[in-house]
C-alpha cells in the first residue's frame, strides 16, 4: 500500500483541476502497471472515491487529461489533496476489494448501496432432536437447512403462517421446549403436534419436516400427489377427520403456491436485478427466486451521479449487494454489463460456487426481467411523488414558522414513563425523504435525583446530552462525515409539550450557546381534540393552524412518531424490567438451576428467605454454589 501526504500549492494562478491533477501526477512515476485499488482523498482526509483498474498506472494517469472529462470527474480530481494505493495479484481480486472499501468507507463520488440490510431466512434446525422451523437473520452459523433469502420479515412471517398450518413443526426455542408441562397455543389453533408433551412420535414428527424440507426444495407437486392420496386412503377407511387434516394442508400449500409459484423450467435458484432511470434517480428492483418459487422482492435506491447509466449503477450494486453475503447460481440483469464476466467470476470466488451473471433477451427469462423493470419503474415513481410531497411538507412548516428555507432535517422529542419509573426519553427524524428510522434515538434517563414523573427534568437531560454531543462531534456544523459517522445538526426541533417543555429546552440552548436551530413547542388544548393544536415559540404568542391545513397533518404526524416511538420503547424497557430476576445476576446459576430454585422457593423473594442449609437441600445446588448464592443476598451481614 503506497501513500503519500499532501505537498502544499500555493500558485493561486493554477485552476482547481490543474491544482488536483498536480497532486496525481506526483504519484504515476512510482505507479505498478498490476491491478489494484486507488482512493482518492481531499484535504480533510476523507475519502471521496474508490476504484480498481486493471493497470493502475494508465488508470490513475487518464485523470490528468485535460479534455474529455466530465463534470464529475473534474470536479472530484480539483479536490484531490492526496492519493492511496493497494496492488493486488488479479483484477478479480481488485474488484472484491474496491466493493468492500466502497461499503465501508461510502465514498462521495461512487454509486454507493445505502440500504444493504441483511436478509431473513427460513430455518429448519439440525441440532435437536426435534427440529424447529423459525426465521432467521445474521451468520448462518446454525446447524440446520436455511431457505431463502427472503426480501423481508414480512414475507418470512407471512410464510411462516401459512406454513404452519401445512407443516406443524414447532416454532418455540429450545429452552421453552424443553420446559413445557402441557402444550400451548400454538397446538390449540394447529400449528404445532405437540412434540414437546409427546403428542406425536418422533417418527411422524421426522416425516412432517421431510415433507416441508421437500416443499421448500421445489419439491411440491410431488407432495401434493403423496397427500392426495393420503386423503383419498383416509376416506376410503371413513377416517374423515384425517381426510379433514390432509385436506386443510392441501388447501395451505395451494395458497402459497398461488402466491409464490414462478413457471420457469430448470430454474433452481436465480436472483433477478432490474434498473429502472428517471430524473436522475434509480430504482433497482432485485427479485428473489429459489425452488420455482417467489421469495419476494425489494426496492433499492443507491446514490449516484445523474450522469451515470444503468449498466454503471447496476455494476457498483451488484459488488455491493453480494458483498459479504453468498451470491445465487445465476444473476439476471435488465441491462448488460460490460465487466458481467469479470463481476461473475469475482462473485464466484466468495461465494465459492460459480456465478453466471446474465441479460436474457426473449422468452419467459426476459418476461420475468420486464417484470421487475415494471415494479422497479413503479416504486421509482411513488417515490419520486412521495419526495414532491414531503417537499411540499416541508415548505410549509418553513411558512408557518417563519423560516428562513425549508428545513432539511427535523428532531422530534418526547418522554415516556409510568409514575416515573422505566423513564425514556425518544428522539424521531424527518427529512426530504421522510421518516429516517435509522437516525432515531432513545435516551435511558440517568439522573437518578428527578423526582418521579419529572417532565421538565427528563426533556432538560435529554436535549443537554443530545447536543453537548453535537457540540463536541461537530463544533463547526460541517454535518454527517462521508461514512455517515458523525451525527447530523438540525434545523429545526420540534418538542411534544407547551410553554413550559419550550422554556426548558431554550434554557439548554441559552446554556450551551445554539442559538442558530428553530424552536418549537407542539400541544393539543385542553379538551385533547387532535386538530386542535396550538404552537409556541420563543418570543411569540400561541398559534395554531387551520383545521385542514396539510401543514398541520404533516405535524401532527411527527408528533404521532415520536409518541410510539417513546411508548414502544418505554414497554420494552419495562417489559425487561418484568422479566428479569435477582437469580439472573448470581453467578453459576443457569436456567436450570434457576428453575430448581423457583419450584422450590416459588419466587427470588423465597429464595432470599431461605437458609444455607435449604439451599443446599435443592436439586443440583452444591455447597459452594449455595454459600454463593447465600451471600448474594446477605453480603452486608
Amino acid at each position: 500500500m503506497m501513500h503519500q501526504s499532501p505537498e502544499s500549492t500555493d500558485n493561486n494562478c493554477e485552476s482547481p483541476f490543474r491544482r488536483g491533477a498536480t497532486v496525481i501526477e506526483r504519484f504515476l512515476k512510482n505507479l505498478p502497471t498490476s491491478p489494484g485499488v486507488y482512493r482518492m482523498i481531499d484535504s480533510a482526509g476523507q475519502v471521496l472515491y474508490v476504484g480498481k483498474a486493471k493497470n493502475l498506472k494508465n488508470r490513475v494517469s487518464s485523470y490528468v487529461k485535460m479534455t474529455g472529462q466530465s463534470t464529475r470527474i473534474m470536479r472530484m480530481v480539483s479536490l484531490t489533496r492526496s492519493m492511496e494505493f493497494v496492488s493486488t495479484h488479479t483484477e478479480v481480486e481488485a474488484l472484491l476489494l474496491e466493493a468492500n472499501l466502497i461499503k465501508n468507507l461510502k465514498p462521495r463520488y461512487n454509486i454507493i448501496l445505502r440500504d444493504d440490510k441483511s436478509f431473513p431466512y427460513i430455518l429448519i434446525t439440525g441440532d435437536h432432536e426435534w427440529p424447529q422451523i423459525t426465521k432467521h437473520r445474521g451468520a448462518r452459523s446454525r446447524k440446520g437447512e436455511y431457505y431463502g433469502p427472503f426480501a423481508s420479515a414480512g414475507a418470512v412471517n407471512e410464510t411462516l403462517a401459512t406454513f404452519q398450518r401445512l407443516f406443524p413443526l414447532r416454532s418455540c426455542s429450545d429452552s421453552e421446549f424443553q420446559n413445557r408441562t402441557r402444550p400451548c397455543l400454538q397446538y390449540q389453533i394447529k400449528r404445532c403436534s405437540g412434540p414437546c408433551v409427546g403428542l406425536i412420535s418422533p417418527e411422524d414428527y421426522l416425516d412432517v419436516v421431510d415433507e416441508a424440507r421437500s416443499f421448500l426444495s421445489g419439491k411440491s407437486h410431488m407432495l401434493q400427489e403423496k397427500l392426495a392420496g393420503r386423503m383419498q386412503t383416509a376416506s376410503d377407511k371413513l377416517d374423515f377427520e384425517q381426510a379433514a387434516v390432509l385436506r386443510d394442508r392441501l388447501k395451505a400449500m395451494a395458497h402459497i403456491q398461488s402466491k409464490q409459484t414462478i413457471n420457469l423450467p430448470g430454474v433452481d435458484e436465480v436472483d433477478v436485478i432490474a434498473a429502472y432511470q428517471e430524473g436522475g434517480q434509480t430504482c433497482v428492483q432485485v427479485f428473489f427466486l429459489r425452488s420455482g418459487q417467489n421469495f419476494g422482492n425489494r426496492a433499492h435506491y443507491p446514490t449516484h451521479n445523474k450522469d451515470d447509466d444503468p449498466s454503471d449503477v447496476l455494476s457498483a450494486f451488484i459488488g455491493q449487494f453480494y458483498d459479504g453475503r453468498s451470491a445465487p447460481r445465476r444473476i439476471w440483469t435488465s441491462h448488460s454489463l460490460p465487466d458481467a464476466d469479470l463481476i461473475g467470476e469475482a462473485l464466484s470466488i466468495a461465494s465459492e460456487r460459480v456465478v453466471k451473471i446474465e441479460t436474457p433477451k426473449r422468452g419467459a427469462k426476459r418476461e420475468m426481467v420486464e417484470h421487475a423493470l415494471l415494479n422497479a419503474k413503479g416504486a421509482l415513481s411513488r417515490r419520486m411523488a412521495e419526495n414532491a410531497t414531503q417537499r411540499k411538507h416541508l415548505e410549509g412548516v418553513a411558512a408557518a414558522f417563519g423560516l428562513a428555507e425549508p428545513p432539511s432535517r427535523i428532531e422530534v422529542y418526547d418522554n415516556s414513563h409510568i409514575s416515573g419509573t422505566n423513564s425514556v426519553g425518544a428522539m424521531v427524524v424527518a427529512g426530504p425523504e421522510g421518516f429516517e428510522k435509522k437516525a432515531y434515538r432513545k435516551f435511558n434517563i440517568k439522573n437518578t435525583a428527578l423526582a418521579p414523573g419529572d417532565d421538565y427534568g427528563m426533556m432538560r437531560e435529554v436535549l443537554t446530552r443530545r447536543f453537548s454531543r453535537l457540540q463536541k462531534e461537530d463544533p463547526d456544523k460541517a454535518g454527517p462525515s462521508v461514512s455517515g459517522s458523525r451525527e447530523q445538526w438540525p434545523d429545526l426541533i420540534l418538542i411534544d409539550g407547551g410553554q413550559g417543555q419550550l422554556s426548558v429546552v431554550q434554557d439548554v440552548f441559552d446554556e450551551l450557546g445554539v442559538t442558530d436551530v428553530a424552536l418549537v413547542g407542539i400541544a393539543k388544548r385542553p379538551d385533547r381534540n387532535a386538530g386542535r393544536e396550538r404552537f409556541f415559540m420563543t418570543g411569540k404568542p400561541p398559534f395554531s393552524l387551520p383545521e385542514k391545513d396539510p401543514t398541520l397533518y404533516f405535524l401532527q404526524r411527527l408528533r404521532d412518531e415520536v409518541h410510539h416511538f417513546a411508548i414502544s420503547t418505554h414497554r420494552a424497557k419495562r417489559s425487561r424490567a418484568i422479566g428479569r430476576s435477582p437469580l439472573d445476576e448470581i453467578p453459576g446459576i443457569g436456567a436450570k438451576r434457576k428453575k430448581a430454585l423457583l419450584n422450590r422457593f416459588g419466587s427470588a423473594k423465597g429464595v432470599e428467605q431461605a437458609a444455607l442449609s435449604d439451599l443446599q437441600a435443592v436439586e443440583g445446588i452444591s455447597r459452594t454454589t449455595a454459600e454463593t448464592i447465600y451471600q448474594f443476598f446477605h453480603e452486608e451481614s
